[in-house]
Protein backbone atom coordinates (compact mmCIF):
# COMPACT_ATOMS: atom_id res chain seq x y z
CA UNK A 1 0.00 0.00 0.00
CA UNK A 2 1.17 3.23 -0.51
CA UNK A 3 -0.05 5.86 1.13
CA UNK A 4 1.75 8.90 -0.16
CA UNK A 5 0.50 11.76 -2.35
CA UNK A 6 1.88 12.15 -5.71
CA UNK A 7 3.70 15.51 -6.83
CA UNK A 8 0.52 16.65 -8.55
CA UNK A 9 -1.45 16.22 -5.45
CA UNK A 10 1.43 17.73 -3.12
CA UNK A 11 1.31 20.73 -5.34
CA UNK A 12 -2.23 21.13 -5.70
CA UNK A 13 -2.86 20.70 -2.34
CA UNK A 14 -0.19 23.09 -1.40
CA UNK A 15 -1.23 25.87 -3.74
CA UNK A 16 -4.87 25.51 -2.13
CA UNK A 17 -3.20 25.46 1.18
CA UNK A 18 -1.33 28.78 0.42
CA UNK A 19 -4.41 30.79 -1.52
CA UNK A 20 -6.17 29.70 2.37
CA UNK A 21 -3.62 31.73 4.14
CA UNK A 22 -3.35 34.06 2.44
CA UNK A 23 -6.43 35.22 0.73
CA UNK A 24 -9.20 33.70 3.14
CA UNK A 25 -7.68 33.48 6.71
CA UNK A 26 -7.25 37.26 6.69
CA UNK A 27 -10.81 38.25 6.04
CA UNK A 28 -11.88 36.13 9.29
CA UNK A 29 -11.59 38.98 11.99
CA UNK A 30 -13.69 41.29 9.71
CA UNK A 31 -16.16 38.47 9.14
CA UNK A 32 -16.74 38.22 12.99
CA UNK A 33 -17.04 41.54 13.47
CA UNK A 34 -19.60 41.80 10.93
CA UNK A 35 -21.52 38.34 12.53
CA UNK A 36 -21.31 39.77 15.99
CA UNK A 37 -23.09 43.27 14.46
CA UNK A 38 -24.99 40.84 13.43
CA UNK A 39 -24.12 41.64 9.21
CA UNK A 40 -23.29 39.01 6.41
CA UNK A 41 -19.36 37.89 7.32
CA UNK A 42 -18.80 38.25 3.86
CA UNK A 43 -20.59 39.78 1.08
CA UNK A 44 -21.08 37.99 -2.43
CA UNK A 45 -19.04 40.63 -4.08
CA UNK A 46 -16.25 39.81 -1.46
CA UNK A 47 -16.51 36.09 -2.05
CA UNK A 48 -16.92 36.24 -6.23
CA UNK A 49 -13.71 38.12 -5.79
CA UNK A 50 -11.81 35.84 -4.07
CA UNK A 51 -13.11 33.37 -6.86
CA UNK A 52 -12.09 35.79 -9.63
CA UNK A 53 -8.12 35.55 -7.89
CA UNK A 54 -8.59 31.82 -7.67
CA UNK A 55 -9.64 31.38 -11.50
CA UNK A 56 -6.63 33.69 -12.62
CA UNK A 57 -4.48 31.65 -11.14
CA UNK A 58 -6.17 29.22 -13.13
CA UNK A 59 -8.06 27.16 -10.48
CA UNK A 60 -11.53 26.72 -11.73
CA UNK A 61 -13.99 23.70 -11.67
CA UNK A 62 -12.84 21.55 -9.03
CA UNK A 63 -14.87 18.35 -10.26
CA UNK A 64 -16.05 19.96 -13.67
CA UNK A 65 -15.46 17.67 -16.75
CA UNK A 66 -12.47 19.32 -18.60
CA UNK A 67 -15.02 20.20 -21.98
CA UNK A 68 -17.06 22.67 -19.61
CA UNK A 69 -13.55 24.14 -18.84
CA UNK A 70 -13.04 22.67 -15.51
CA UNK A 71 -10.33 20.51 -13.88
CA UNK A 72 -11.62 17.39 -13.56
CA UNK A 73 -9.88 16.66 -10.24
CA UNK A 74 -10.11 12.93 -8.85
CA UNK A 75 -12.31 12.22 -5.70
CA UNK A 76 -9.35 11.74 -3.42
CA UNK A 77 -7.83 15.09 -4.76
CA UNK A 78 -11.51 16.93 -4.20
CA UNK A 79 -10.77 15.65 -0.99
CA UNK A 80 -7.37 17.48 0.06
CA UNK A 81 -8.95 20.36 -1.20
CA UNK A 82 -12.06 20.48 1.04
CA UNK A 83 -9.67 19.79 3.91
CA UNK A 84 -7.91 22.52 3.48
CA UNK A 85 -10.47 24.77 2.72
CA UNK A 86 -12.16 23.94 5.82
CA UNK A 87 -9.11 25.49 7.93
CA UNK A 88 -11.32 28.61 7.48
CA UNK A 89 -14.38 29.32 8.84
CA UNK A 90 -15.01 31.04 6.00
CA UNK A 91 -17.42 29.49 3.73
CA UNK A 92 -15.34 30.00 0.53
CA UNK A 93 -15.97 26.89 -2.36
CA UNK A 94 -14.15 27.76 -5.70
CA UNK A 95 -16.11 28.74 -8.72
CA UNK A 96 -16.73 26.71 -12.01
CA UNK A 97 -19.29 24.54 -10.31
CA UNK A 98 -22.10 23.25 -11.24
CA UNK A 99 -25.00 20.21 -9.28
CA UNK A 100 -23.99 17.11 -11.18
CA UNK A 101 -27.55 16.20 -12.29
CA UNK A 102 -27.24 19.22 -14.03
CA UNK A 103 -25.35 17.19 -16.63
CA UNK A 104 -28.32 15.04 -17.34
CA UNK A 105 -29.65 18.35 -19.06
CA UNK A 106 -30.35 18.76 -22.73
CA UNK A 107 -28.28 20.53 -25.32
CA UNK A 108 -31.04 23.69 -24.65
CA UNK A 109 -31.29 23.32 -21.08
CA UNK A 110 -27.32 22.97 -20.66
CA UNK A 111 -27.38 26.41 -22.67
CA UNK A 112 -29.66 28.05 -20.09
CA UNK A 113 -28.74 26.78 -17.11
CA UNK A 114 -26.06 24.37 -17.17
CA UNK A 115 -23.74 26.88 -18.71
CA UNK A 116 -24.12 30.14 -17.28
CA UNK A 117 -23.93 28.14 -13.63
CA UNK A 118 -20.36 26.60 -14.09
CA UNK A 119 -19.79 30.39 -15.51
CA UNK A 120 -20.74 32.16 -11.79
CA UNK A 121 -23.92 33.88 -14.13
CA UNK A 122 -26.95 31.76 -12.73
CA UNK A 123 -27.20 30.17 -9.16
CA UNK A 124 -29.15 27.01 -8.52
CA UNK A 125 -30.58 25.42 -5.60
CA UNK A 126 -31.43 21.46 -5.01
CA UNK A 127 -35.26 21.53 -3.53
CA UNK A 128 -36.56 18.47 -2.55
CA UNK A 129 -36.55 18.02 1.26
CA UNK A 130 -40.00 19.42 2.83
CA UNK A 131 -41.79 19.81 5.96
CA UNK A 132 -42.61 16.41 5.90
CA UNK A 133 -40.07 14.82 4.20
CA UNK A 134 -36.41 15.05 5.12
CA UNK A 135 -34.58 11.50 6.00
CA UNK A 136 -37.24 10.15 4.13
CA UNK A 137 -37.18 11.62 1.04
CA UNK A 138 -40.08 9.12 -0.29
CA UNK A 139 -42.43 11.32 1.57
CA UNK A 140 -42.39 13.94 -1.11
CA UNK A 141 -45.99 15.77 -1.30
CA UNK A 142 -45.14 18.82 -3.65
CA UNK A 143 -47.36 18.30 -7.16
CA UNK A 144 -47.14 19.37 -10.54
CA UNK A 145 -50.15 18.55 -12.84
CA UNK A 146 -50.22 18.97 -16.55
CA UNK A 147 -51.79 21.99 -17.94
CA UNK A 148 -51.93 21.74 -21.32
CA UNK A 149 -47.83 21.44 -22.27
CA UNK A 150 -47.27 23.35 -18.88
CA UNK A 151 -47.10 21.93 -15.34
CA UNK A 152 -48.28 23.22 -12.31
CA UNK A 153 -46.59 22.82 -9.33
CA UNK A 154 -47.80 23.32 -6.01
CA UNK A 155 -46.35 22.66 -2.11
CA UNK A 156 -43.57 23.78 -0.41
CA UNK A 157 -39.69 22.73 0.23
CA UNK A 158 -38.17 23.53 3.38
CA UNK A 159 -34.35 24.10 4.35
CA UNK A 160 -33.06 24.59 0.63
CA UNK A 161 -29.15 25.60 0.76
CA UNK A 162 -29.21 28.53 -1.29
CA UNK A 163 -32.49 29.04 -1.71
CA UNK A 164 -33.03 33.08 -0.74
CA UNK A 165 -29.69 33.41 -3.33
CA UNK A 166 -31.06 30.93 -5.97
CA UNK A 167 -32.15 32.23 -9.22
CA UNK A 168 -33.35 28.87 -10.28
CA UNK A 169 -34.37 25.39 -8.78
CA UNK A 170 -34.18 22.06 -9.21
CA UNK A 171 -37.02 20.79 -7.78
CA UNK A 172 -38.45 17.35 -6.99
CA UNK A 173 -42.60 17.06 -7.51
CA UNK A 174 -45.20 14.08 -7.81
CA UNK A 175 -46.11 13.58 -11.34
CA UNK A 176 -48.36 10.47 -10.48
CA UNK A 177 -49.34 9.92 -7.16
CA UNK A 178 -50.42 5.99 -7.69
CA UNK A 179 -46.28 5.74 -8.78
CA UNK A 180 -45.01 7.67 -5.97
CA UNK A 181 -41.50 7.45 -5.82
CA UNK A 182 -41.13 4.07 -8.07
CA UNK A 183 -41.29 6.20 -11.58
CA UNK A 184 -43.71 9.14 -10.11
CA UNK A 185 -41.83 11.84 -9.38
CA UNK A 186 -40.27 14.41 -11.70
CA UNK A 187 -37.56 17.31 -11.42
CA UNK A 188 -37.78 20.35 -13.04
CA UNK A 189 -36.04 23.62 -13.66
CA UNK A 190 -37.95 26.41 -12.03
CA UNK A 191 -36.88 29.80 -12.73
CA UNK A 192 -37.71 32.30 -9.94
CA UNK A 193 -39.57 34.40 -12.14
CA UNK A 194 -41.69 31.40 -12.74
CA UNK A 195 -43.57 32.38 -9.70
CA UNK A 196 -41.99 30.87 -6.57
CA UNK A 197 -41.01 32.75 -3.65
CA UNK A 198 -38.59 32.25 -0.86
CA UNK A 199 -38.34 33.15 2.77
CA UNK A 200 -35.33 32.81 5.38
CA UNK A 201 -34.71 30.29 7.78
CA UNK A 202 -32.95 31.78 11.07
CA UNK A 203 -31.12 29.04 12.34
CA UNK A 204 -28.54 28.70 14.98
CA UNK A 205 -25.65 28.83 12.16
CA UNK A 206 -24.41 31.50 10.21
CA UNK A 207 -26.21 30.19 7.27
CA UNK A 208 -29.51 30.61 6.29
CA UNK A 209 -31.24 27.98 4.05
CA UNK A 210 -34.79 29.00 2.55
CA UNK A 211 -38.33 27.55 2.52
CA UNK A 212 -39.26 27.74 -1.38
CA UNK A 213 -43.26 28.15 -1.49
CA UNK A 214 -45.01 26.82 -5.10
CA UNK A 215 -47.98 28.00 -5.57
CA UNK A 216 -49.65 27.58 -8.84
CA UNK A 217 -46.15 27.81 -10.14
CA UNK A 218 -46.05 27.50 -13.90
CA UNK A 219 -43.22 25.59 -15.79
CA UNK A 220 -42.62 24.77 -19.36
CA UNK A 221 -42.69 21.32 -20.29
CA UNK A 222 -39.28 21.90 -21.60
CA UNK A 223 -38.19 22.39 -17.99
CA UNK A 224 -38.34 18.35 -17.20
CA UNK A 225 -35.24 18.01 -16.53
CA UNK A 226 -34.40 14.46 -17.69
CA UNK A 227 -37.66 12.07 -17.98
CA UNK A 228 -40.84 12.55 -16.49
CA UNK A 229 -41.55 10.42 -13.68
CA UNK A 230 -37.52 9.46 -13.41
CA UNK A 231 -36.80 12.58 -10.83
CA UNK A 232 -36.44 10.45 -8.00
CA UNK A 233 -33.35 8.72 -9.33
CA UNK A 234 -31.47 12.09 -9.96
CA UNK A 235 -32.66 13.22 -6.30
CA UNK A 236 -31.11 10.32 -4.94
CA UNK A 237 -28.26 10.88 -7.10
CA UNK A 238 -27.66 14.29 -6.14
CA UNK A 239 -27.63 13.12 -2.09
CA UNK A 240 -25.45 10.40 -2.69
CA UNK A 241 -22.76 12.79 -5.10
CA UNK A 242 -20.14 12.94 -2.36
CA UNK A 243 -20.95 12.22 1.31
CA UNK A 244 -17.53 12.31 1.96
CA UNK A 245 -17.15 15.52 1.03
CA UNK A 246 -18.74 16.79 4.11
CA UNK A 247 -16.26 15.09 6.65
CA UNK A 248 -13.53 16.11 3.99
CA UNK A 249 -14.33 19.70 5.37
CA UNK A 250 -14.66 18.70 8.78
CA UNK A 251 -11.08 17.57 8.62
CA UNK A 252 -9.60 20.97 7.95
CA UNK A 253 -11.67 22.77 10.79
CA UNK A 254 -10.34 19.97 13.50
CA UNK A 255 -6.85 20.93 12.46
CA UNK A 256 -7.22 24.23 13.03
CA UNK A 257 -9.12 23.66 16.37
CA UNK A 258 -6.25 21.70 17.60
CA UNK A 259 -3.90 23.67 16.80
CA UNK A 260 -5.08 27.09 18.41
CA UNK A 261 -5.90 24.90 21.37
CA UNK A 262 -2.35 23.64 21.91
CA UNK A 263 -1.11 27.00 21.18
CA UNK A 264 -3.45 28.29 23.86
CA UNK A 265 -2.40 25.39 26.70
CA UNK A 266 1.67 26.55 25.80
CA UNK A 267 0.91 30.01 26.63
CA UNK A 268 -2.23 29.79 28.99
CA UNK A 269 -0.64 29.45 33.15
CA UNK A 270 -2.52 28.74 35.81
CA UNK A 271 -1.02 27.44 39.28
CA UNK A 272 2.34 28.53 38.23
CA UNK A 273 2.67 26.43 34.61
CA UNK A 274 1.03 26.14 31.14
CA UNK A 275 -2.19 23.94 31.43
CA UNK A 276 -0.85 22.11 28.48
CA UNK A 277 1.44 20.29 31.24
CA UNK A 278 -1.77 19.10 32.93
CA UNK A 279 -2.97 15.57 31.90
CA UNK A 280 -6.61 16.10 31.50
CA UNK A 281 -5.44 18.80 28.54
CA UNK A 282 -2.91 16.63 26.88
CA UNK A 283 -5.44 13.60 26.89
CA UNK A 284 -8.17 15.63 25.45
CA UNK A 285 -5.40 16.82 22.93
CA UNK A 286 -4.57 12.42 22.53
CA UNK A 287 -7.81 11.58 21.87
CA UNK A 288 -8.67 14.68 19.17
CA UNK A 289 -6.07 13.71 17.63
CA UNK A 290 -6.39 10.10 17.68
CA UNK A 291 -10.11 10.79 16.11
CA UNK A 292 -8.81 13.01 13.83
CA UNK A 293 -6.52 11.06 12.00
CA UNK A 294 -9.06 8.18 11.43
CA UNK A 295 -11.51 10.50 10.30
CA UNK A 296 -8.87 11.67 7.52
CA UNK A 297 -8.12 7.86 6.73
CA UNK A 298 -12.19 6.93 6.45
CA UNK A 299 -12.80 10.15 4.06
CA UNK A 300 -9.75 9.22 1.75
CA UNK A 301 -10.52 5.85 1.85
CA UNK A 302 -14.08 6.79 0.31
CA UNK A 303 -12.78 9.30 -1.87
CA UNK A 304 -10.36 6.29 -3.05
CA UNK A 305 -13.53 4.06 -3.74
CA UNK A 306 -14.94 6.46 -5.70
CA UNK A 307 -11.67 7.08 -7.77
CA UNK A 308 -11.66 3.63 -8.41
CA UNK A 309 -15.20 2.76 -9.48
CA UNK A 310 -16.30 0.99 -6.71
CA UNK A 311 -19.25 0.94 -4.81
CA UNK A 312 -18.62 3.26 -1.55
CA UNK A 313 -21.87 3.99 -0.56
CA UNK A 314 -21.19 2.01 2.58
CA UNK A 315 -17.44 3.99 2.82
CA UNK A 316 -18.89 7.22 2.15
CA UNK A 317 -21.48 6.63 4.90
CA UNK A 318 -19.16 5.73 7.60
CA UNK A 319 -17.18 9.06 6.86
CA UNK A 320 -20.19 10.88 7.06
CA UNK A 321 -21.48 9.11 10.24
CA UNK A 322 -17.78 9.39 12.06
CA UNK A 323 -17.30 12.79 10.72
CA UNK A 324 -20.13 14.35 12.29
CA UNK A 325 -20.11 12.38 15.56
CA UNK A 326 -16.25 12.98 15.99
CA UNK A 327 -16.12 16.58 15.01
CA UNK A 328 -18.59 17.71 17.40
CA UNK A 329 -16.61 16.08 19.83
CA UNK A 330 -13.54 17.59 18.86
CA UNK A 331 -14.93 21.20 18.58
CA UNK A 332 -16.93 20.79 22.10
CA UNK A 333 -12.77 19.34 23.72
CA UNK A 334 -11.01 22.26 22.27
CA UNK A 335 -13.55 25.06 23.19
CA UNK A 336 -13.20 23.47 26.72
CA UNK A 337 -9.56 24.01 26.69
CA UNK A 338 -10.01 27.95 25.52
CA UNK A 339 -12.39 28.28 28.79
CA UNK A 340 -14.27 31.05 28.78
CA UNK A 341 -12.63 32.86 25.79
CA UNK A 342 -13.60 30.12 23.46
CA UNK A 343 -17.23 30.78 24.45
CA UNK A 344 -17.33 34.37 23.01
CA UNK A 345 -17.30 35.20 19.84
CA UNK A 346 -14.28 36.95 19.66
CA UNK A 347 -12.85 33.63 18.37
CA UNK A 348 -14.61 31.24 16.17
CA UNK A 349 -14.55 28.57 17.94
CA UNK A 350 -18.33 28.96 19.36
CA UNK A 351 -19.19 29.74 15.68
CA UNK A 352 -17.32 26.35 14.86
CA UNK A 353 -19.02 25.09 17.59
CA UNK A 354 -22.45 25.60 15.59
CA UNK A 355 -21.72 25.20 12.22
CA UNK A 356 -20.17 21.32 12.83
CA UNK A 357 -23.61 20.89 14.78
CA UNK A 358 -25.19 20.71 11.22
CA UNK A 359 -22.91 17.69 9.94
CA UNK A 360 -25.01 15.47 12.01
CA UNK A 361 -28.07 16.55 10.49
CA UNK A 362 -28.18 17.45 7.15
CA UNK A 363 -27.80 15.37 3.88
CA UNK A 364 -27.99 12.21 5.71
CA UNK A 365 -28.55 12.35 9.22
CA UNK A 366 -26.24 10.20 12.03
CA UNK A 367 -29.50 7.75 12.34
CA UNK A 368 -30.26 7.41 8.74
CA UNK A 369 -25.83 7.00 8.17
CA UNK A 370 -26.35 4.12 10.86
CA UNK A 371 -29.19 2.59 9.06
CA UNK A 372 -27.35 2.40 5.65
CA UNK A 373 -24.22 0.69 7.53
CA UNK A 374 -26.22 -1.84 9.61
CA UNK A 375 -28.37 -2.54 6.89
CA UNK A 376 -25.72 -3.33 4.31
CA UNK A 377 -23.83 -5.57 6.73
CA UNK A 378 -26.67 -7.56 7.76
CA UNK A 379 -27.89 -8.24 4.07
CA UNK A 380 -24.83 -8.97 3.33
CA UNK A 381 -24.70 -6.42 0.57
CA UNK A 382 -20.92 -5.39 2.17
CA UNK A 383 -18.20 -7.17 4.38
CA UNK A 384 -17.37 -6.68 8.15
CA UNK A 385 -13.78 -7.44 6.72
CA UNK A 386 -13.94 -4.37 4.75
CA UNK A 387 -12.07 -4.02 1.21
CA UNK A 388 -8.91 -6.54 2.31
CA UNK A 389 -11.64 -8.84 2.48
Amino acid sequence: MDFSLSDTERETRNWVRTFVQREIMPLEPLALRRERNHQPGLTSEEMAELRHKARQSGFWGVQTPEEYGGMALSAVMTALIEAELGRSFIPFRFGGYADNILFHANDEQKAEYLLPTIEGDRVSCFAVTEPGAGSDATAIRTTARRDGSDWIINGEKTFITGGNEADFTMVFAITDADKGVNGGVTCFLADRDMGWKSEYIDTMGEWGPAALIFDEVRVPERNVLGEVGQGFALAMQWIGRGRYLLPARAIGACERLIEMAMEHARNRVTFGEPIAERQAIQWMVADSATELEALRWLVLSAAWQVDQGLDSRQAQSMAKLYGGVRANEIVDRMLQIHGGMGYTRELPIERWYRELRLLRIYEGTDEIQRRTISRNLLKGHVSIRGLLG
